[in-house]
């Protein structure tokens, strides 16, 4: 008898977990025809199943479904790839689709308060300062600078490289590059971590790649806040990697503030968190250290991992496509003017604003590379109150209500029977680049919220993709083997790309 009243006892949690998964699940499945609800396609934990290829899953719900749902205990997850619901949820709708509560809630331990997880007047402040940053003329030519002077030194990195027939992790490279060009033109700092000698910056860089993937994971993860409590398991990890990002943020803040009362020449500096620091003279109270932190952690996300996975997937894919590769380069050289005795430096001098405008096909492929590998491949809401789409489907107030930039790109009915090639012609039009509906093509978001940082981070691409296709030939180390992701809030290619740099002159 003491036997099975002890299994009772120690199955009951499991017990109560499967009811509060399934009783939902199923009450849904058969209601949702009724009330007009978008399809159900499964409990949330189907998410967790197939978490390692999650926008891949996704992306074979959207081919039979444009809209659908997953439930969870709480609520519904709904998921979106018709351009006309994002439309209305990204601008016609855009008050009653905020980040919300359980969005915040997972993401506050890593971004806080910063622009990514926040509403109403912290998001209006942050984004009025930063667009005001953005459309300076100052910014861009300094940036600009920046991201000449970087791509100098990757060139002569990887020519090391080249020269001795070793391999390289590109990917590795990119991510030092964008992390010293972000650090640069938005704190003012000279971090070097493409040298590899600065200890802090890389394992501030490993704590953060991997606090983005351990947040990110709490989507899925319904016992996350039990394992916090506890400190256990992959919310321990979370921690520990936290603490280093927030040593390294609050250090970098503090040199910055010493930096500036050292000086009489502080309030000329062309760097974005000098100009934060300076807003918040007069507002210390709301603007402290912990508010800089999360406003900083933002830009770096923003400059360092969307441009260098974004360019880490363009030379997979140019990899995989020479002719393309080949391409890129010829329209490189023609419009610099560049010649085969050309220098690096020499090289970075012809690389004008004049010249990157002419780039058209360079900027299509890197177009073409965010429709099939958007940085952010998917974006969650949340709805503030019950809502119907244009497509008919009735909302709840307080579901999380998603687009998806990844399996967008894939779908026929948007992009034609060739969505799921990569075709960079597909951008032009009568011989002209064309750009598409950000409704459409949705990797730097619209509405409101759309990116601030578009431009910046197309020149920063457009340079550093111009320096290495000028100067090298890319191969694959393995050219049979499929590139994956890793499965966060950005798309960061697993396992890094392997590839040989050969000299092109």
């Amino acid at each position: 008898m003491i036997f099975p009243l002890l299994l009772l006892f120690v199955a009951s949690p499991f017990i109560i977990l499967l009811a509060l998964l399934f009783v939902p699940y199923l009450t849904e499945l058969i209601l949702s025809d009724h009330h007009h609800r978008p399809p159900v396609v499964g409990p949330i934990t189907n998410q967790l199943i197939h978490f390692q290829k999650l926008y891949d899953y996704m992306t074979s719900l959207a081919k039979r479904h444009k809209t659908f749902r997953f439930i969870t205990p709480s609520h519904s997850e709904v998921y979106t790839v018709d351009p006309v619901n994002v439309e209305y949820i990204l601008k016609t709708n855009f008050a009653n689709y905020n980040k919300g509560e359980y969005n915040n809630g997972i993401m506050r331990d890593l971004f806080g308060e910063g622009i990514f997880a926040v509403d109403g007047d912290k998001w209006r402040h942050q984004r009025k300062l930063a667009s005001f940053e953005f459309s300076t003329r100052n910014l861009r030519d300094y940036s600009s600078a920046v991201f000449r002077s970087n791509g100098v030194k990757l060139v002569k990195r990887i020519s090391l490289l080249a020269a001795a027939e070793n391999s390289m992790n590109l990917q590795d490279f990119l991510m030092k590059s964008t992390l010293d060009s972000i650090f640069k033109v938005g704190f003012g700092f000279d971090l070097d971590t493409l040298s590899g000698l600065d200890e802090a910056s890389n394992r501030f860089m490993k704590a953060f790649d991997e606090s983005n993937s351990l947040v990110f994971w709490r989507f899925v993860d319904l016992l996350w806040k039990l394992k916090r409590f506890l400190s256990i398991g992959s919310e321990a990890d979370l921690k520990q990697n936290i603490r280093i990002v927030d040593e390294f943020v609050y250090g970098l803040i503090r040199n910055k503030r010493e930096q500036m009362q050292d000086t009489n020449l502080h309030r000329d500096k062309e760097d974005i968190l000098s100009r934060f620091l300076l807003e918040s003279e007069n507002d210390p109270e709301n603007m402290n250290d912990k508010y800089l932190r999360d406003i900083s952690l933002s830009f770096v996300i923003a400059g360092k991992d969307t441009s260098a996975n974004t360019l880490t997937w363009f030379f997979y894919m140019l990899c995989k496509h020479l002719l393309i590769q080949q391409k890129i380069a010829d329209e490189v050289k023609t419009e610099t003017e560049a010649d085969d005795d050309t220098s690096i430096d020499e090289f970075g001098l012809k690389l004008t604003e004049t010249a990157l405008e002419k780039m058209h096909y360079l900027h299509a492929t890197i177009s073409e590379t965010l429709r099939l590998y958007p940085a952010v491949p998917l974006d969650g809401k949340s709805a503030v109150k019950d809502d119907v789409l244009p497509d008919g489907l009735r909302i709840k107030k307080g579901d999380g209500v998603a687009y998806m930039a990844y399996p967008m790109g894939r779908m026929t009915y948007i992009w034609g029977d060739d969505a799921e090639e990569f075709k960079p012609e597909r951008w032009f039009h009568n011989g002209v680049f064309q750009p598409e509906s950000p409704f459409k093509f949705t990797a730097f978001q619209g509405g409101p919220r759309i990116c601030l940082g578009k431009e910046f981070a197309y020149r920063q691409m457009k340079i550093l993709a111009a320096f290495l296709v000028h100067f090298f030939k890319f191969k694959l180390m393995d050219e049979s083997q499929e590139a994956t992701y890793r499965t966060m809030f950005t798309l960061h290619m697993d396992k890094g790309l392997q590839l040989y740099a050969f000299r092109r002159y």
